[in-house]
């Protein structure tokens, strides 16, 4: 049993079930939770569940931390402040299924952005993925209207989800430049540091403004959930996956998202996708198909 749960496809499955069912979470307590106070106590709860295995490496490796302090704090405020914040607020207006299918669009925009930033140069099927995502993506933040597209009337919350893809983009860019030689729990828990330390003063903004947590069982339940579960577990479980069969194939497990989105979304919110949401994850998924396929030869 414990051979079978440290399968590195289980535990990359797993992730994906625990980043949709963030996704779920995030819609089903838009509110009750506020998004700048759920981003918060998420962090806070993953980050005190990292420290007691990160601690044992601090002393050892901070002088390595502290020289490189400039790259943890903007790859830990982009990666931890930014990407779920965006999401949670998307989530306030837009359905987990849709920003789940919009979340489908990262890989092809982490291309897009190591081809502007780094000058890595695209090939032609790289170059042809774009763009069949990008279609993708325009069916779905126009619910496959054309005249909503036309008419640039889109919903609010698939910006922000845009705006989440975007920002995760160019975290796996960034991370590029981040320290080599530190313990992998002990960098988690510094871009945790400071993304909390950024998101606090928003948080604190929220509770000013009057909005503040219902705390009943299920909102306590949903942000300990948030916390232990994709904000922990998937984090080691992921880089575990990672380590195990590498980046490129760990990667295509995040495509199992929409799917667990879409069953959990529908036995726990109701939603129902609708054709555009077909049409929008099949043009989506063959740009991505077309960005991973190697040439022939």
């Amino acid at each position: 049993m414990k051979k079978r749960f440290a399968s590195p496809y289980l535990l990359l499955t797993l992730t994906s079930l625990f980043w949709a069912g963030n996704m779920v979470i995030g819609r089903g307590l838009r509110e009750a939770v506020p998004p700048m106070t759920l981003a918060f106590w998420r962090w806070t709860i993953a980050f005190a569940l990292t420290l007691p295995f990160a601690l044992p490496h601090l002393r050892a490796q901070w002088p390595r931390l502290k020289a490189h302090w400039r790259a943890i704090v903007v790859l830990g405020f982009i990666g931890v402040g930014c990407y779920n914040t965006f999401a949670y607020i998307a989530l306030q207006y837009t359905t987990a299924t849709s920003a789940t299918l919009l979340n489908s669009f990262t890989p092809v925009a982490t291309i897009a952005l190591a081809f502007v930033l780094l000058g890595k140069r695209l090939t032609g099927l790289e170059a042809a993925g774009v763009v069949v995502s990008l279609v993708g993506v325009m069916i779905i933040v126009a619910r496959g209207s054309l005249a909503t597209l036309l008419g640039f009337s889109l919903n609010t919350g698939d910006l922000w989800m845009l705006l989440a893809v975007l920002t995760w983009g160019l975290y796996t860019v960034g991370l590029q430049w981040r320290p080599a030689g530190i313990d992998p729990m002990l960098m988690l828990a510094a871009f945790t540091a400071v993304g909390v330390a950024g998101l606090a003063p928003l948080y604190a903004w929220e509770i000013a403004s009057g909005r503040l947590i219902d705390p009943s069982p299920a909102a306590l339940a949903g942000i300990l959930y948030t916390g232990i579960f994709p904000g922990f577990l998937g984090y080691v479980f992921f880089n575990a996956g990672v380590a195990a069969v590498g980046p490129s194939r760990a990667s295509l497990f995040i495509h199992l998202m929409p799917v667990f989105t879409a069953l959990l979304a529908a036995i726990f919110l109701g939603e129902r996708p609708q054709p555009f949401h077909f049409a929008g994850i099949a043009l989506v998924f063959a740009g991505i198909f077309l960005t991973t396929r190697k040439p022939a030869g």
